[in-house]
């Protein structure tokens, strides 16, 4: 007898798993059963939609039924929701949701793929018509559709996360008047907040009302009230403060959930239920750095699970190594990519750590185009083994960040980092790239060849005078400088040596840390023991202040600002 396969969820996930198990067996009977009208579509293009980047919204639907069937011989039933799991007799109980009719169905290996759900708060005005979710192409249309029904000129967007930034990003494009909201202190969970701070700067440059520790408390007909009592104009809100498992039909089945909430499975994605597989992002996953259970909502995770999945249920062994979390996104003129821990991360997962920023060009500065990337690398301490990273820039963040998830997963150092070959045109990069010079300055800093300090401390060592050196040349330091810094050039440093004093800590910068560096070691080696390089230096301090400074109305530690 042909063996039965049904699978709950034809998203990402669901559909990998049956096009996988199709091209391991020819015979088998695949059924998978889809809740909404679309299978195998692109979530994550849907932001894309509102910009007209993606302009029709059928675009999103990467294969209906008829071509699952015609191609793979997959059986997909979209509009059919699955109600519940007869495990004991190994049986689903399915509604059509067009027809109201419901039926058994038997399997013989139950998939269940069936995503995650938008959290929605318990908020006056949440259930009110002009707000939404971006989860399916249903839901990016009929948002779509309704802005420009109703000629929407103002939204508000609930959340800092991939989805609320796309979807705020791609309305700006459109022309609208866009505001974001987050509770928390920062955008963007996977970077530091020393890093979120310049795609905070990068929102408000492109228009965005980027507003911060603060919640929303109540959405009217016309605007969203926040708990600080402000008032945000509003004839549109979208949701995107995160999802949750979607786990019901597992939970009744007496299937067993994890810590996190998310379905529990063991090495081969298999539930407590030796017949019931489990993937994407309705589960929980291990993370290989932090040591702990985790959900991750990424689609790349998602299709090595169903590969895992789908090959375990024909005996392939596989390998599960866990998951790190890499991920990119685009927001306006720049581009955000992080992998593996980040220092909140490692904290909370008790690793002693330290951490290099470097803001070298991302090519060749002769070459057009070239721009600055800042770049953070975190690695553990003693060993020096890479833990995550985070990049951003408008050059390719995403190459990368994609080679620190290649060194993460083969358990690098930063002495591998270092040795790292890689290809090299001036038009591409530079002859030492971005990575091998973060690797060096991390073995420098590891050794305790030189000692740092963050721009987080800078408005502290400013606000209580401390002696800081500015060694970028004259002209430079007249465009814009830290208020109280002495300028003594490189160029200089060695014939103004007497004033530089030797009896109090001095803490040097120049544009982006390099030449600091220089002199730090130069200093070092003629008898000055307490000297620091500002890590970032004047490029990362103006990128990190700016945000705060231009929403408090604070006193700028900075002359003038430079971000070039």
């Amino acid at each position: 007898m042909n063996k039965r396969i049904l699978i709950v969820g034809g998203v990402a996930g669901g559909a990998s798993v049956a096009a996988r198990a199709r091209r391991l067996d020819e015979f088998a009977d695949i059924i998978m059963f889809e809740k909404g009208p679309n299978v195998s579509f692109s979530n994550c293009a849907l932001p894309f939609h509102l910009s007209g980047l993606v302009e029709n919204s059928e675009d999103l639907v990467l294969m209906d039924p008829h071509a699952f069937k015609t191609k793979y011989n997959i059986e997909a039933r979209i509009n059919h929701e699955v109600l519940t799991i007869n495990r004991k007799e190994k049986t689903i109980v399915v509604k059509d949701l067009i027809t109201e009719k419901k039926y058994e169905e038997r399997y013989d290996v139950l998939v269940l793929s069936p995503g995650a759900n938008p959290i929605l708060p318990c908020i006056e005005g949440i259930n009110n018509p002009h707000v939404f979710t971006v989860r399916n192409v249903v839901d990016i249309d009929k948002l779509n559709q309704y802005i420009k029904k109703k000629d929407v000129r103002e939204i508000a967007v609930v959340g800092g996360g991939f989805i609320g930034l796309e979807v705020a990003e791609n309305l700006r494009l459109a022309g609208i008047d866009v505001s974001l909201i987050e509770t928390e202190n920062q955008v963007m969970t996977p970077f530091d907040y020393d890093m979120a701070q310049i795609l905070h700067k990068e929102m408000m440059d492109q228009g965005i009302n980027l507003i911060l520790s603060d919640g929303v408390q109540k959405i009217t007909h016309d605007e969203v009230i926040l708990q600080s009592g402000k008032k945000i104009p509003a004839q549109a809100v979208i949701m995107a403060i995160g999802v949750q498992p979607e786990t019901t039909l597992a939970k009744e089945a007496g299937l067993e959930i994890g810590e996190t909430g998310g379905i529990k499975v063991d090495n081969n994605y298999l539930t407590n239920d030796k017949n019931i597989y489990a993937v994407g992002d309705a589960i929980e996953v291990y993370n290989r750095l932090s040591h702990k259970p985790c959900r991750l909502a990424l689609a790349g995770p998602a299709q090595r699970q169903a590969r895992a999945a789908a090959d375990h249920i024909y005996n392939i062994p596989a390998r599960n190594t866990g998951v790190i979390g890499s991920s990119v996104i685009k927001i306006f003129d720049l581009n955000a990519a992080s992998t593996g821990l980040n220092e909140k991360a490692a904290k909370k997962a008790g690793i002693s750590y330290d951490f290099v920023y470097i803001i070298p060009g991302d090519k060749v500065g002769l070459m057009p185009k070239s721009n600055p990337m800042h770049f953070k690398l975190i690695y553990e301490v003693p060993t020096g083994r890479i833990l995550g990273a985070q990049a951003i820039g408008k050059g390719n963040v995403d190459k990368r960040i994609d080679v620190i998830a290649t060194m993460i997963t083969m358990n690098g150092t930063l002495e591998d980092l270092k040795e790292l070959e890689l290809c090299y045109s001036p038009m591409f990069g530079t002859a030492k790239d971005v990575v091998n010079v973060a690797a060096l300055v991390g073995l420098n800093i590891l050794h305790g060849r030189f000692k740092q300090v963050p721009v987080t401390r800078v408005r502290e060592l400013v606000e209580n005078n401390a002696c800081i050196i500015d060694v970028r040349e004259k002209q430079e330091y007249e465009m814009g400088h830290l208020k109280n810094a002495m300028n003594i050039p490189m160029s200089e440093f060695r014939q103004r040596m007497d004033e530089i004093p030797k009896d109090v800590p001095v803490y040097l910068h120049c544009r982006s840390s390099q030449r600091s560096y220089n002199v730090v070691m130069a200093l070092q080696y003629m008898g000055y023991d307490n000297v620091y390089n500002i890590s970032g230096s004047y490029l990362g301090i103006c990128n990190y202040e700016y945000y705060t400074d231009q929403i408090t109305g604070r006193e700028k530690i900075v002359t003038s600002y430079n971000f070039n």
